[in-house]
């Protein structure tokens, strides 16, 4: 595909329904081009035009034909890889979800995973003829360190899993294209090209949760740095010395606010060796002192990493979202990590829009799809 080509369907499909003209002004390409890039989208079912709209004020000339995208001409799969349980989803070409399934994990192998991996992708195309007919591509999010660019992941420690072939694996037991990728960059990738980051240059993205992960966005570019790691802002030091890191180091803020640490500091803070996750949110909501102790020096962790980042790029807006219990711990926490980001943020960076937004994991295997729909019309 052209770079032509790629900015242009990027646009409509993003950005769509939009004119040949407002395309060519927002580009910089020649009205030619537009036209020459868009033939062959519009030739293969992926773009239509719709009905011309009339211009008006000075100097209109004949009424423009917006482009827009044919959602239904191509379905992806996408699968979002917990520790337990395999979610996937089918979206459409503006992936937007059109039906979802779960699957529990009866196994953390890597053989076992991709079994159970295939015939959830079997059952979520069974769903409809046009889904069988139309999905070639299988976007797989998982937590840790992954090299997109060989479908490899390197380490994923709540998976237990170290250099594993996930998209070769993935792609010979599917029988589709498989695009591995990193669940953070992943939900990143969803947001930048259909959800809250649409419009904005540069963003970041944290996730709260079993860790606590962020994707950045600058220049209108996923960053992935030289070995795919950029953007782990669970692992920036904000605790001092304490407490110790799964990954090593110490006083990261994923080793105060992902769920097993505050578990934890929760379960000495009530004196209760069986308390979940659920149970401390509970504590915390019922008055108990200790509880919501923990779950203030987690929004005060995260506050703090997040301004540091703030500081590093400048984005325009920070995007907060999570698994369920991050979800339900943030009326706990949110005025902490408000107070902490403003009170550690240099100058304007304080200045950047703090968005707090619920996402199931469903969405989380849609950011899968999303990164297979961008792959297929990037490369």
């Amino acid at each position: 595909m052209t770079p032509a080509a790629a900015t242009v369907f990027g646009m409509v499909l993003k950005q769509g329904p939009v004119s040949r003209v407002e395309i060519a002004k927002r580009t910089g390409l020649s009205s030619a081009a537009v036209t020459k890039a868009a033939r062959p989208f519009l030739d293969a079912g992926y773009l239509e035009e719709l009905e011309a709209t009339e211009r008006s004020g000075p100097g209109a000339g004949r009424p423009a034909s917006p482009l827009a995208v044919k959602p239904d001409r191509e379905y992806f799969a996408g699968v979002k890889i917990t520790d337990d349980e395999l979610i996937g989803v089918v979206t459409d070409l503006r992936a937007q979800v059109v039906t979802s399934a779960r699957r529990p994990l009866a196994t953390r192998e890597a053989d076992g995973v991709v079994a159970a991996l295939a015939s959830l992708v079997r059952d979520l195309l069974a769903a409809d003829p046009a889904y069988r007919e139309r999905c070639h591509c299988l976007g797989l999010a998982v937590s840790g360190d992954v090299d997109t660019s060989a479908g490899l992941v390197r380490y994923s420690p709540f998976l237990g899993w170290r250099q594993v072939l996930l998209g070769e694996l993935a792609a010979r037991a599917t029988g589709l294209a498989v695009t591995v990728e990193n669940d953070v960059k992943a939900l990143t990738v969803a947001e930048q090209w259909f959800g809250e980051g649409v419009g904005a240059s540069s963003f970041a993205l944290v996730t709260v949760g079993v860790g606590i992960g962020s994707g950045l966005v600058v220049a209108d570019q996923v960053v992935a740095g030289s070995r795919g790691v950029a953007g782990e802002i669970g692992h920036i030091p904000v605790g001092g010395s304490e407490p110790p890191c799964h990954c090593g180091g110490r006083g990261c803020a994923e080793a105060i606010a992902g769920t097993a640490p505050i578990v934890t500091a929760a379960r000495a803070a009530t004196g209760d060796p069986e308390l979940t996750i659920d149970g401390a949110i509970e504590a915390a909501h019922a008055g108990h002192r200790g509880a919501a102790e923990v779950l203030a020096a987690a929004g005060d962790a995260i506050g703090l990493a997040m301004a540091a980042m703030a500081n590093l790029f400048g984005p325009e807006r920070i995007i907060v979202t999570g698994d369920v219990h991050g979800l339900t711990a943030y009326d706990r926490f949110e005025e902490q990590l408000r107070s902490s980001f403003s009170a550690q943020a240099f100058g304007a960076a304080a200045d950047c829009r703090i968005v707090l937004r619920p996402r199931p994991f469903e969405q989380w295997a849609r950011g899968a799809a999303a990164t297979a729909i961008q792959t297929l019309f990037t490369h």
